[in-house]
């Protein structure tokens, strides 16, 4: 399915960039845009964002690094 049709990214593309970014390095966080510039592509219009986002989160590599994970709960040092 053609996800960015200005860029003619698909949903193959970016899962496939998304698990070649996790497994070069599992402690990444991945991102729309690091997704676009693993592909040599450039964000166009921005109208597939919300699909764009959508298709990032259904991929199962893309979880948040375990070092990473509850950083939010964490008190803050005075």
């Amino acid at each position: 399915m053609i996800v960015c049709s200005c860029t003619g990214i698909s949903d193959t593309d970016i899962h496939g960039a998304i698990d070649w970014m996790r497994a070069a390095d599992p402690d990444t966080i991945i991102t729309p845009g690091k997704v676009y510039r693993a592909l040599g592509r450039k964000a166009d219009c921005g109208g597939c964002l919300p699909l764009f986002l959508a298709t990032m989160e259904s991929s199962p590599a893309l979880g948040v690094p375990a070092d990473l994970r509850g950083l939010r709960r964490r008190k803050a040092r005075p």
